[in-house]
């Protein structure tokens, strides 16, 4: 499966979706004169600004190696869930510093039977594209599809409690939709934070999870010519990895054998392990024992 058509696919539906709700929370905050449904419309927006990320930067990343990317534009992918991450941020202070306002201030809900159809409707389609995004995740990792899916589970969940704090309101009951506010403010802000560090390590260039290294190193040790591993590095090149490892053999060996060797071990672990993209092994010779 191709997994840069599948993350288009996902990106455009969320453009798609994220403006029909952008427009039509628009037209009834106007009408109803309702701040909160206003606000609600320009967090579509904020929507509409991650799935943009998500096309954008999967288009970015489909590109095939060049002569000045030698290993692919997968990065890119890193770099715009990286701007998705910090619109979560951003948001999530948004919403705590409205919830705590509404605590201090009192403010209270007009209930209104419009406020309550965009609701459910927002509801419903956020919740068509987060299964959509989390089934197209499970078909191939993509940190722009992750990014894109709990975007739009942070989003049904909020506006699940915006409907029961409409509903409440009914009742005259109005402190639970800024008590409720904190809470979720929290959590998108941990989500995103989330993203962000995920991002930031793999353009960092952080090394490969131990846990994948050392099946690599029992991987190549079962080789019975190669004596010991002197060295595996890791580079992230996207979503997956470039290793250089260095085997030690023994000094007698033929320069052929060794590089046969080296040409095996290099397509074996490129064939068995989907986190590599690319391996290099180097072959340093040592005396053999007497």
């Amino acid at each position: 499966m191709d997994r840069f058509k599948v993350t288009k696919r996902v990106g455009t539906l969320g453009i798609i979706g994220n403006i029909v709700l952008l427009i039509i929370k628009a037209i009834v905050g106007v009408m109803s004169k309702s701040q909160a449904m206003i606000a609600d419309a320009a967090n579509s927006a904020g929507d509409i600004f991650a799935s943009a990320m998500t096309a954008i930067g999967n288009k970015i990343a489909s590109e095939p190696k060049d002569e000045t990317h030698n290993f692919g534009h997968g990065k890119a992918e890193y770099i715009f869930s990286l701007f998705i991450s910090m619109s979560m941020i951003v948001i999530s202070f948004k919403i705590l510093f409205d919830s705590i306002a509404s605590i201090v201030y009192g403010n209270i809900i007009e209930f209104s039977w419009w406020l309550l159809a965009v609701c459910i409707i927002t509801i419903i389609t956020k919740l068509a594209l987060y299964m959509y995004s989390k089934s197209a995740l499970k078909k191939c990792k993509n940190i722009l599809l992750e990014s894109n899916m709990k975007d739009h589970r942070n989003d049904c969940i909020v506006t699940a409690f915006t409907t029961l704090s409409i509903i409440l309101s009914r009742f005259n009951i109005n402190w639970f939709d800024g008590v409720v506010g904190v809470g979720i403010s929290i959590w998108i802000f941990y989500t995103g934070a989330k993203i962000f560090i995920e991002s930031y390590n793999v353009l960092m260039d952080s090394s490969l999870d131990t846990k994948t290294t050392d099946e690599i190193c029992n991987y190549v040790t079962r080789f019975s010519e190669v004596k010991g591993i002197e060295s595996i590095h890791s580079i992230p090149t996207g979503y997956k990895y470039m290793l250089v490892i260095t085997i030690l053999v023994e000094g007698n060996l033929e320069t052929y054998k060794s590089h046969e060797i080296a040409d095996k071990l290099q397509e074996e672990i490129e064939d068995n392990f989907e986190e590599v993209d690319k391996v290099i092994v180097h072959v340093e010779p040592i005396k053999e024992e007497k």
